[in-house]
């Protein structure tokens, strides 16, 4: 499985087209009850210029799960905090926030307001956390009471989180220590999870309206991305064949679709990168997160390939691209040999030598 995103955001913000948007799955909308997951492959143009070099009889992207959380109310008498249960075990959220005005589309308030939005999706997400934390610490009371050394700690750890937590402080936002990260990592926190906010906009003349603005400022103010979608369009675009997209995107004003933009963000707000391994039989693309070292990376290819790691054969897309094939790349001696130590690069073309179990 690659990337999981958790989509979060109020009622009517927009989740369920930027789902359809991003995974074309026609899922029907203010069905408001239950979650819609999907695996969706991560576009990666540089895919196709391999395809195009090697004639592989298979081509394998790298995939996403997106998660499509109904929304939640306050009003909701714990089943928000229940269904926001179920995004513990995304990596990243992708906070949807209505950036429009539509009479047509019913919303929880009578105005549009980002900042408001955002902070009453943030006190539900806060909400989880206080009592995931609470139970931790009522699990480890006994302990705690037999003067336990690490239960005392990681119930002050606890204690320390929650406490900022219940004061508006999501725990991505408290500067945890490592110790403080290790006693609370059990609980999954739901607020500790980077977040890529999504401006939702009627057309793309809102692109830089003011509530995209007030959303910008928020996102800024936390040192965080912003993407700005117009869902609508974007779920047509899905929906179209490949060859016709370009030419809808051109009439729409735009280089490129703004869900590759989402998704590549996505990326890099997890510091994932891909790196391809190529031949006939199969062009692929493989996900790491940046700093892997070369077994670590191998074992995303093959668990024997990191227990039985000898050595890495590398050479980048840019190289092999520039000089046309594998053979120009080695007599330029562009194609290296890296040990255990190396740090695999997006874009890093790769064989791995091993010792088979």
């Amino acid at each position: 499985m690659g990337l999981r995103c958790g989509l979060i955001g109020l009622p009517s913000c927009g989740k369920t087209v930027i789902f359809n948007a991003i995974t074309a799955a026609k899922v029907p909308m203010y069905n408001g009850s239950e979650m819609n997951r999907i695996v969706v492959n991560v576009p990666d143009e540089r895919m196709e210029r391999l395809a195009a070099m090697y004639h592989p009889r298979k081509v394998t992207p790298s995939t996403l799960e997106v998660v499509d959380i109904p929304g939640i109310k306050s009003e909701d008498n714990g089943r928000g905090s229940r269904l926001l249960g179920n995004i513990k075990y995304v990596e990243a959220l992708l906070h949807v926030v209505r950036c429009f005005e539509d009479k047509a589309v019913p919303f929880a308030y009578d105005t549009i307001d980002p900042a408001r939005d955002v902070e009453t999706v943030e006190l539900e997400l806060l909400a989880v956390d206080s009592a995931t934390l609470q139970n931790k610490i009522d699990r480890l009371g006994k302990k705690v009471r037999s003067s336990d050394k690490d239960a005392i700690r990681e119930t002050g750890h606890c204690e320390k989180v929650r406490a900022a937590i219940q004061q508006g402080i999501p725990a991505r936002k408290q500067n945890l220590t490592v110790a403080e990260l290790a006693s609370i990592r059990e609980c999954t926190l739901v607020s500790l999870k980077p977040v890529l906010y999504i401006a939702n906009i009627k057309t793309m003349a809102d692109a830089d309206n003011r509530y995209v603005q007030s959303l910008r400022q928020v996102a800024s103010a936390e040192g965080a991305e912003m993407i700005t979608v117009c869902g609508k369009d974007e779920a047509d675009i899905s929906e179209l064949e490949p060859e016709e997209r370009g030419v809808f995107l051109k009439e729409l004003g735009l280089a490129d679709s703004s869900m590759e933009r989402l998704l590549h963000a996505a990326y890099r707000k997890l510091g994932l990168v891909n790196f391809f391994t190529t031949g006939e039989d199969e062009v692929r693309a493989w996900m790491c997160r940046q700093g892997d070292k070369a077994p670590v990376a191998a074992g995303k290819i093959h668990t024997d390939m990191e227990s039985g790691f000898v050595r890495m054969e590398v050479m980048t897309y840019t190289d092999l691209m520039a000089l046309g094939d594998e053979s120009a790349v080695t007599r330029a001696g562009k194609q290296r040999l890296e040990g255990r130590d190396y740090q695999v690069q997006d874009g890093d073309i790769v064989s791995v030598l091993f010792n088979k179990g």
